[in-house]
């Protein structure tokens, strides 16, 4: 996140920008079908995240709840995070095996900017669930991890 006006801009040191990121984790989001927090709260960090994601409705993720796992490294926002689904799902962008979000079949993590938020990785998941290629995929028991 930029800040300044004319010609100058400010560039928000990295833990400013997640205890900003924290607050409004902690606020809640839109309509409650998406939130996050941190994982451990003595990590000084911040570099670990917990989300979770309700399934949208008219989608074979209808009411079903996801964790995921954000991790935030240092170079975190000028990099996107690490994320990774706890709760199995069948999503083409999601690994099979380790749950991890793929940067290469996620637009989002692909062409990661600064100015993205955890949130909006969270919202733009759970939007990705709706897509024509996600929404009648088979998926795995409910309460099945990986």
């Amino acid at each position: 996140m930029k800040m300044g006006s004319g010609g100058s801009s400010v560039v928000v040191p990295r833990n400013f920008r997640l205890l900003e990121e924290l607050e409004r984790g902690e606020k809640g989001i839109g309509d409650g079908s998406v939130s996050y927090g941190m994982d451990d709260s003595d990590d000084i960090y911040m570099r670990s995240w917990t989300g979770t994601i309700i399934g949208p409705h008219n989608s074979v993720h209808d009411g079903r709840i996801y964790q995921l796992k954000l991790f935030c490294d240092k170079d975190y926002p000028e990099k996107a995070p690490t994320v990774r689904f706890c709760s199995r799902v069948n999503m083409t962008c999601v690994n099979q095996e380790t749950g991890r979000v793929e940067p290469k079949h996620f637009s989002m993590l692909a062409n990661w900017r600064r100015d993205y938020t955890m949130e909006d990785i969270l919202t733009h998941l759970k939007r990705e669930m709706l897509a024509s290629h996600n929404r009648k995929l088979v998926q795995p028991p409910e309460g099945t991890f990986f």
